[in-house]
């Protein structure tokens, strides 16, 4: 009788790690020593931070390897629970949730969680599955669904009120959207509101931001946020004092940064939430802009690997679902360096890899997971696409 040899550790691990993507580990690999760097400065006198950050990059990452298996047809199949699933919860959170720092954004269910993360992911699953059904018979009617479908978890979490997670989720639905083929005639006239919106709001500041004056829609926070921004010196030690710490530590930092360990802004404690949003001004400091050049090249590097798995990718929900998480890291990183710099309201967006924050860090995991899995069903099914690695 023949005996055979019991594999190896590495041969039953090999299998489970074909297909993975060597450029996007590499920009994520990037972004994340870059992360450990800012969280041991910025972080050392906060107890356990730079462990703890370690500890949920550790976390994502296995996240990753365990999405990564799963094939982007069983993806599609738990989008629609995963979705209801998501929006119940933010339905609980309205009834009976948790209030924290005057917001209500979290809910018991035999532990404390933030639905609102989860519809990070599962917002643009639903809109791909949508289209992905949709598919080759689209019509003006499709969009206004899939408008509807996005709405429903955006206006949920706004009523929190939670402008920043709200712009993300508004973010990854219209990028499906956008993906799927909206047409331009729907396209430009939101856009040409908006740019008439922005030009009134700045050229009116003074009336408009006045003592007494509400604006419709936005929360009155969110409207001192905005009024903020256009003017910090307004409020310096109250409203306007992260933005205007923020850009002193950035300019500060000039071209090559004070050094590792040595940002005066970030170690006397001016810069406020120096470890979580706010941790880019903390960067930028010490390692000026060559730092941030690394940074911001690394997010480009990122995004465009990830439009790139897109473009390859076998169906349609695979492609939308590719561009969506591509732009989802886009969109985070953009407004936290702009929120940081005074080009846009703080709204409370980290940084991703670089921000404190384990359950960001897990739905960025989670991400990535998604992404990865496209990849390596471009590469497992002989003769369509991907290439090598």
């Amino acid at each position: 009788m023949t005996e055979f040899d019991k594999p190896s550790l590495w041969q039953r691990v090999a299998p489970l790690l074909r297909g993975f993507d060597f450029w996007l580990l590499l920009f994520v690999g990037m972004l994340a020593s870059a992360g450990l760097v800012a969280m041991y400065s910025s972080g050392f006198d906060h107890g356990t931070r730079f462990t703890d950050h370690g500890r949920n990059m550790l976390i994502a990452a296995a996240i990753l390897f365990v999405v990564a298996q799963i094939p982007p047809q069983q993806l599609m199949k738990v989008a629609v629970p995963l979705y209801m699933l998501g929006v119940a919860l933010l339905v609980a959170v309205a009834l009976f949730g948790i209030t924290k720092k005057g917001a209500q954004r979290w809910v018991n269910v035999g532990v404390v969680i933030q639905p609102s993360e989860l519809l990070k992911i599962a917002t643009p699953l639903m809109l791909a599955w949508w289209f992905q059904r949709r598919e080759g018979q689209l019509r003006g009617t499709d969009f206004v669904i899939a408008m509807v479908l996005l709405l429903v978890p955006v206006g949920l979490i706004m009523k929190q009120p939670d402008l920043g997670t709200s712009l993300l989720v508004m973010a990854a639905g219209l990028s499906v959207i956008f993906f799927a083929g909206l047409p331009w005639k729907l396209i430009v006239p939101p856009v040409l509101a908006g740019a008439i919106g922005i030009t009134l709001i700045v050229l009116y500041e003074p009336q408009l931001c006045a003592d007494g004056v509400r604006w419709p829609v936005l929360h009155e926070y969110q409207q001192t946020r905005v009024c903020t921004l256009l003017d910090p010196t307004r409020d310096p030690l109250g409203k306007g004092f992260h933005i205007i710490q923020g850009m002193i530590a950035i300019g500060s930092g000039g071209v090559w940064g004070k050094g590792f360990m040595a940002g005066t802004q970030t170690h006397l404690e001016f810069i406020p939430e120096r470890t979580t949003d706010f941790i880019f001004a903390a960067y930028s400091e010490e390692f000026g802009l060559v730092g941030n050049l690394f940074i911001i090249v690394s997010f480009l590097l990122l995004v465009w690997r990830g439009l790139a798995i897109a473009i390859q990718a076998n169906s349609l929900f695979a492609r939308l679902m590719a561009a969506a998480v591509a732009m989802i890291f886009f969109t985070y990183a953009f407004v936290n360096m702009g929120m940081v710099s005074g080009i846009l309201p703080v709204v409370g967006v980290p940084l991703p890899f670089i921000s404190y924050g384990g359950t960001a860090m897990v739905t960025l995991g989670l991400a990535l997971g998604v992404l990865m899995s496209v990849a390596r069903s471009q590469r497992q099914l002989p003769g369509e696409g991907g290439g090598p690695l």
